[in-house]
């Protein structure tokens, strides 16, 4: 099994909470998968790339950030029975963490990789979308 498949986990204290990031365990199927985790927010970055397309000159970098309700414990009713697509604030996370992590990548990498934040548990106090940022660069 290669050595990046091994469970790694590390851990800060910061204004008397874990920040803990694990990589390893969970999304294996993922090029590379963060579970990151302040206070009871709980976010889960993925990343998975494939082959460059033929005569593609440009980096296609797709990110989502999805943060369900049913994350903070509450669903919805009425005539809206599902959460059918993201929010603007969903979007303006996901424009900054794609902004944040684009100078990351290697110049002339053009494979199609795609980034995914999903927020598994929001406690109402620890926004999880700063949370994502940091899953982001550490999934990659």
């Amino acid at each position: 099994m290669p050595y990046w498949f091994e469970p790694h986990t590390q851990s800060v204290e910061i204004n008397g909470r874990t920040l803990t990031i694990e990589t390893g365990r969970m999304a294996k199927q993922a090029a590379g998968a963060a579970l990151v985790t302040y206070g009871e927010t709980v976010v889960l970055v993925t990343a998975a790339h494939a082959d460059p397309r033929p005569g593609i000159d440009f980096f296609p970098l797709t990110v989502d950030f999805v943060e369900k309700t049913s994350a903070a414990g509450k669903f919805p009713g009425g005539f809206f029975k599902r959460e059918a697509r993201l929010s603007d604030r969903e979007i303006l996370v996901c424009r900054f963490i794609d902004r944040s992590i684009r100078p990351l990548f290697a110049e002339g990498y053009n494979d199609e990789t795609q980034v995914i934040a999903t927020v598994l548990s929001a406690d109402g106090e620890n926004p999880p979308d700063v949370i994502g940022f940091l899953g982001a660069s550490a999934s990659r």
